[in-house]
């Protein structure tokens, strides 16, 4: 990929989250880069943000917010940071960021989501930035915001962004199928029910992620939760994933297949607006990050959210992702690239503030991840707009942090979805299965707590 191309959906981008597993099979073949760096050698941060060329205003706004954040820093620092476009994150095939690591050349900056935290955590490769932060700043951020972020009162990465999973739909889509927000579904069968009137020849009712990856486990997660389900008790850091909870949840990214009305493949490459423009969706579950898609490449576009549809007896629940600054602690520089990431986004200055604000309603479109920026955006009007105050008001409330597991984990747990999904398995079955796995890797891991 280069510059002149677009960037991809945060689907396509967490899709890349195992890049390279085998190239970090083991925790201890993390490792940093070489000796410390002058103020004439730029730190390196890499992203999937910029710098790039884009034409669509979402995707440009984005790499202007990180190309300034980038200038804000070196017009006042002899330490240079110089910004890295990589492609890692978004292409399974491109392992440059797990084997830069592997092979002692990690980059001095990057971006990692809570998925895939605890494997550089417990590889050694994350500076701890809590001793960079005043007690205001960390007061700032919510606990549920960092803990995913957090051991033993380290702080090893910062986020910038809260990002709730929904339900999206096409208005188009929903009136030529005779519905209204009246049929807005409340339980998972009269989810599948709109989803069967939703169907035509070139239209499927329903979107869920179809492709194995962190991504597909994000977008899982929280139809489990409403069970009851968990992968791993978070109080007893023991298996749990073999319950009805669990079966349920499976059954039904596999009963949505059978039924015919969800594809086994996403349609137009996981690009929300173009489907629903093209009108072969007509409902999607995806995350707050589709409003700025929207806004950006279909700005007249006539869609609508509403909280994920719970199973009979089940509560509401959400899965809150989202990227996070961190620093290679074995890097050229680790006291400037904390530096760099606090002042960037984990600082009481209006500059952070404001950084982040505008990250978080006008770059992007997120909840945000502090006090503070709540509050600014609540000021500039930003949860007037009625799709961005369903999410803040009625889809955040029940949000659950993105779990953070390790890659044998999550493994277990995809192979469980797309065992069911994709191959008609069954669910029990499954379940059994992944649980015995889970089960005998929790009796000999070492590393961070699993949350």
């Amino acid at each position: 990929m280069n510059g002149g191309l677009s960037l991809p959906s945060r689907r396509s981008v967490l899709r890349g989250g195992l890049a390279g597993a085998g190239a970090l099979a083991a925790a201890s073949a993390l490792s940093g880069c070489g000796s410390p760096a002058s103020g004439s050698q730029p730190l390196e941060f890499w992203n999937f943000y910029a710098p790039t060329n884009q034409s669509e205003p979402d995707l440009k706004a984005q790499n202007d917010w990180f190309m300034d954040a980038i200038g804000d820093w070196n017009k006042s620092n002899s330490q240079q940071i110089r910004p890295v476009f990589i492609p890692a994150y978004t292409d399974p095939t491109n392992t440059r960021l797990a084997t830069s690591f592997a092979s002692g050349a990690g980059p001095d900056i990057f971006l990692v989501s809570p998925g895939d935290f605890l494997r550089y955590y417990n590889g050694g490769a994350l500076q701890d930035l809590r001793p960079y932060m005043s007690q205001a700043a960390v007061d700032d951020f919510p606990d549920a915001t960092l803990s995913t972020r957090a051991v033993d009162g380290g702080i090893y990465a910062i986020p910038m962004e809260v990002e709730p999973l929904a339900m999206f739909y096409s208005r188009p889509a929903w009136e030529k199928a005779g519905l209204s927000e009246g049929d807005i579904p409340k339980t998972w069968e009269e989810m599948l029910n709109v989803a069967e009137k939703l169907v035509t020849p070139k239209q499927t009712g329903v979107v869920f992620e179809t492709t194995p990856g962190y991504y597909q486990n994000f977008i899982w997660y929280p139809w489990m939760w409403q069970g009851g389900g968990d992968v791993v008790d978070p109080q007893t850091q023991q298996a749990a994933f073999a319950s009805k909870a669990t079966e349920q949840a499976l059954n039904l990214f596999g009963d949505a297949i059978s039924r015919g009305v969800a594809p086994r493949t996403v349609p137009t490459g996981g690009d929300i607006p173009a489907a629903f423009q093209q009108g072969v969706a007509g409902m999607w579950e995806s995350g707050i990050y589709e409003v700025s898609a929207f806004r950006g490449r279909a700005p007249d576009f006539d869609y609508g959210v509403f909280p994920l549809p719970i199973p009979d007896g089940g509560r509401p629940r959400t899965d809150l992702g989202g990227w996070s600054f961190c620093v290679n602690s074995r890097g050229r520089n680790p006291d400037a690239a904390a530096r760099f990431v606090v002042e960037t986004v984990a600082s009481m200055s209006e500059e952070s503030i404001n950084r982040l604000t505008n990250w978080c309603s006008v770059a992007k479109t997120d909840m945000p991840p502090r006090k503070s920026v709540e509050r600014r955006m609540a000021q500039n009007g930003v949860f007037d707009d009625p799709i961005m105050r369903t999410f803040h008001e009625d889809i955040l409330p029940d949000g659950r942090p993105e779990p953070r597991y390790p890659p044998m984990l999550y493994k277990s747990v995809s192979n469980a979805i797309q065992g069911v999904q994709q191959a008609g398995g069954n669910a029990s079955d499954q379940a059994a299965t992944a649980h015995q796995a889970i089960e005998s890797f929790m009796t000999t891991y070492e590393g961070g707590s699993l949350i």
